[in-house]
């Protein structure tokens, strides 16, 4: 079963709204499966249309923006590493079946691009992932670490978000890009207020 990014109808209402708050911004994600693509673009979506890059091709493009949208898939309880990449990669090559994405074990991965980050970068970030639909505790977030090394490299973190998937590989629960979409959205209006506020968990 192929789990390539559902196509969901935009409603006229949402659409307006993030182009009236279109702002400087990145989406940088990392993706096995697509699933994490998927909301990666429709979060870009609603921050006005503004460029999603995959990791591997993000080089330091976050420093002309005003603010950097990160997520990646949880594997084992937090990021993935490239042998976790690898290993979903190929199990779905041998079990047959399934989408992989072209791009999933390029390097850098997440965890080594965020290691990278100059230890003085300034501006603001966001933090997503995409986890199985079960309790955080038992499956873990990546948005969590993704924040973490964030703070440590300089960065005001002003937002985490999770995604749901119903399996490791996908599909992603439905409803799940509407709600990143809202999301996307809700964090350029944030922007645009006098003063930006926290949003989400």
């Amino acid at each position: 079963m192929c789990h390539e990014t559902p196509c969901v109808s935009l409603g006229a209402e949402l659409t307006e709204a993030s182009e009236e708050v279109a702002m400087n911004a990145i989406v940088v994600y990392e993706s096995v499966f697509g699933n994490t693509r998927a909301i990666a673009e429709v979060i870009a979506q609603g921050l006005g249309s503004v460029p999603v890059v995959p990791v591997h091709e993000a080089d330091e493009q976050y420093e002309t923006v005003d603010l950097l949208v990160v997520g990646g898939p949880t594997h084992m309880h937090g990021l993935s590493s490239a042998r976790s990449r690898r290993l979903g990669a190929e199990g779905v090559h041998e079990h047959g079946g399934g989408h992989v994405e072209p791009d999933a074990t390029e390097e850098p991965g997440l965890r080594s691009w965020l290691r990278d980050l100059p230890p003085d970068a300034a501006g603001r970030a966001a933090a997503f992932d995409t986890r199985l639909d079960k309790s955080p505790w038992v499956t873990g977030a990546a948005a969590r670490g993704i924040a973490r090394r964030l703070r440590n490299h300089g960065f005001e973190v002003v937002a985490t978000e999770s995604f749901l998937v119903e399996d490791s590989e996908g599909p992603l629960v439905e409803g799940e890009l509407d709600r990143a979409r809202a999301w996307g959205a809700e964090l350029a209006r944030s922007f645009a207020s006098p003063v930006a506020h926290p949003v989400g968990r």
